[in-house]
């Protein structure tokens, strides 16, 4: 995430991109464009220098040329980077969304879904050159990107650019603070899951007051190289986690008939929620394509971007069949609470919250980087800045603690982080950016591109009400099927 200046952090992690991770902020002074950093060296590896220093147009300037990269990554490596940041606890949740629109119809609303969210990753890499061209900077980030193609655009919407700014960095905090309380719900509902099996059953609020303070004990550090060796262990049990919920999966599977084809129209709402929360990957894109050591791979037929989100969406598509149809109408809003109770399943549930307990840290200093350089501007002292930035991380934190608290309900704390934040960020910003960029004699024939685009606006805009409305429902009546 970012702001006027789009501040580096340094860090040596290459690791740290365990959800969907959006840019971070630096702070608001003003500076020229330095040489563009090694993403595995970024704290959140997507953050990426710009400049708000526009220069006269240059239609033989090319972006690539001007990048210098220590360290570039090579394709596969992207792929890979790709697939990560686009793997974490939604995936999980792919089950309870496929309940929520049939087996039939979750099949295919999922793999549409991520044809139109790896299509909106296309439209802002396709902005983001256009406004390197016009800038004469080598690289943007996502509200860099929507700042630049308001202050380039039409006249009449130059003096909205600060705001436009503004709004992507208020709905990525929004983002990311509802990414920290679906972590906080997950790990207290699977440790709950664990000690009731082995000792007695307790409520879940107990865990999230169990969790409190830890969270806010490592969220204090502020140093991210030295929360590298968590991000690694993280990502390993994630895998291993992931493996052995397929196995339980792939066995005894049940006929197709067990399940329902589709669900109610009033269902679906739920389950656009939490599909686009789990496809909601678009804050890595940038960065990686900035990276990459043959930028002109990303984004082709063949290229980086289309194989890595082919793999996403059968991934997706995949846990979220055979785990519905493994579970039918029975599934949780985590598929790791319906593997039973041997030993292997309670080690899945605790290699999970471990994982995600540890992934909150790097999730959390995205509303951090963000809030803190606001924060900081506004105060005098180098001790009063320290006393508001250790401040500012306990009240985040207990913010988090108090939104789970209010919300246990894990499936529906996602499908509302899903419709109210990922769909704005996924689906209703990026064809926004390309109209106005484009705009007017850019659109194609029949500005077939403004017509496209306004489709995926007005969907976009649906899932957000409608999700929004429905999952909202769905936390105030749990008990209730909303059919």
């Amino acid at each position: 995430m970012e702001s006027e200046s789009f501040d580096l952090i340094e860090s040596n992690s290459f690791d740290m991109i365990n959800e969907r991770q959006p840019l971070l902020l630096g702070n608001d002074t003003e500076q020229t464009v330095p040489p563009r950093p090694d993403v595995r060296n970024s704290p959140e590896n997507v953050i990426v220098d710009g400049s708000d220093d526009f220069k006269s147009p240059d239609d033989d300037y090319e972006p690539y040329k001007n990048r210098n990269l220590e360290h570039p990554t090579s394709n596969l490596e992207t792929m890979i980077l790709l697939i990560k940041g686009n793997i974490g606890t939604g995936i999980l949740a792919m089950p309870d969304a496929f309940r929520n629109s049939g087996l039939y119809i979750g099949l295919v609303s999922t793999l549409f879904l991520g044809f139109v969210c790896t299509h909106c990753m296309h439209i802002l890499v396709k902005c983001s050159h256009e406004l390197c061209r016009r800038l004469q900077v080598p690289s943007l980030n996502f509200s860099g990107v929507c700042f630049a193609s308001f202050e380039t655009g039409p006249e009449s919407l130059r003096k909205y650019s600060g705001h436009a700014r503004n709004l992507i960095n208020i709905f990525l905090i929004i983002t990311q603070i509802g990414f920290c309380c679906v972590y906080f719900v997950f790990v207290a509902v699977n440790l709950q899951e664990i000690l009731t099996h082995y000792w007695m059953k307790l409520d879940t609020h107990v865990f999230l007051i169990l969790l409190l303070i830890p969270l806010i004990l490592v969220n204090l550090i502020k140093t991210l190289k030295y929360l590298t060796p968590l991000s690694f262990i993280a990502s390993i049990l994630t895998i291993a986690g992931l493996v052995i919920c397929f196995y339980y999966m792939l066995q005894d599977i049940p006929k197709l008939a067990s399940v329902r084809p589709y669900a109610t129209w009033a269902q679906l709402p739920l389950y656009f929620g939490t599909a686009i929360y789990a496809f909601e990957g678009i804050g890595v894109v940038l960065p990686l394509e900035n990276n990459l050591k043959s930028p002109e791979d990303f984004a082709s037929c063949g290229g980086v971007l289309n194989s890595g989100m082919i793999i996403v969406a059968i991934l997706y598509t995949s846990v979220g069949f055979f785990g519905y149809l493994k579970y039918g109408d029975s599934v949780k809003g985590s598929i790791t609470l319906n593997l039973g109770n041997n030993l292997l399943a309670q080690l899945v549930r605790l290699a999970m919250a471990v994982a995600i307990f540890l992934s909150y840290t790097i999730q959390f200093y995205v509303p951090v980087n963000i809030i803190g350089p606001w924060l900081r501007s506004q105060l005098h002292g180098d001790h009063v800045r320290r006393f508001a930035d250790y401040g500012l991380r306990i009240a985040l934190v207990l913010l988090t603690f108090i939104l789970a608290a209010m919300i246990p309900n894990l499936g529906a704390v996602i499908s509302l982080v899903g419709a109210v934040s990922s769909s704005a960020l996924a689906l209703i910003f990026p064809p926004i950016i390309e109209i106005i960029t484009f705009w007017p004699n850019k659109l194609g024939k029949y500005n077939w591109i403004l017509w496209k685009d306004i489709v995926i606006i007005i969907f976009g805009i649906m899932g957000f009400i409608f999700g929004t409305f429905t999952s909202v429902l769905q936390i105030l009546h749990p008990n209730q099927d909303h059919e």
